[in-house]
């Protein structure tokens, strides 16, 4: 997950039962649970347009970079 191992995520329910209480702790998971979410989705929102602009920048630049060819001279035409 976070390279958060289980009894770091064991003491951190813990503190926070002692420091919330048990009547208070439900609502509080139940609160960042949503933020978590909310940051997740902002962030994949972020992600996939940084990856979009890049892709379109990605198709343009060939367009950009490409030198147009010289033209060939013409054979002299005969009378």
């Amino acid at each position: 997950m976070f390279g958060i191992s289980f009894s770091e995520l064991l003491l951190i329910g813990l503190v926070a039962l002692l420091v919330l209480g048990p009547e208070r702790l439900p609502g509080a998971a139940r609160t960042a649970g949503v933020w978590v979410g909310r940051l997740k989705r902002s962030f994949n929102a972020i992600k996939t347009e940084v990856e979009r602009e890049i892709g379109a920048h990605d198709m343009h630049r060939p367009l950009h970079t490409e030198q147009p060819k010289p033209e060939q001279p013409q054979p002299p035409r005969a009378p």
